[in-house]
């Protein structure tokens, strides 16, 4: 039963980073990193991850460790690049794929910027959810 799981996206800063978050708060031991991490998480998915309760703010992007990939027993990437990227790296653990768009792309007024959040975010969590249920049948 996988208890350690990272999840890896691009830059770190946005969809890997609520994921932490929300497999945190639902019990399971979770990372992020990114194949190519920004410099800190973005600012509208900590406020929008507040608004379930959920304090990202002390998280930092991090980039992907190979010889750290080799203790977690799940590997679950959240965009295609990171998954396109991971596809050429030996990683020991099993990995799955979550193609969810990039909210940190979307332009436009703060409400529609934060609109996108809150939908990436609210697919996030039901992902977690689901994949949380699964490993506890496992």
């Amino acid at each position: 039963m996988p208890k350690r799981v990272l999840f890896v996206c691009t830059g770190n800063s946005a969809r890997s980073q609520m994921a932490e978050g929300f497999a945190k708060a639902m019990g399971i031991e979770a990372f992020s990193a990114g194949t190519h991490p920004k410099e800190s998480v973005h600012p509208l998915a900590v406020a929008v991850m507040a608004e379930k309760g959920i304090d990202i703010s002390h998280q930092r992007p991090k980039p992907l460790d190979l010889e750290f990939a080799k203790t977690v027993d799940l590997i679950v990437t959240v965009c295609g690049e990171a998954d396109a990227e991971c596809a050429h790296l030996p990683l020991p653990a099993p990995k799955i794929h979550w193609d969810l768009p990039d909210p940190a792309k979307v332009e436009g007024s703060e409400e529609t910027r934060l609109a996108t959040f809150r939908q990436v975010r609210d697919e996030i969590e039901r992902r977690v959810r689901e994949l949380i249920a699964e490993i506890e049948r496992l």
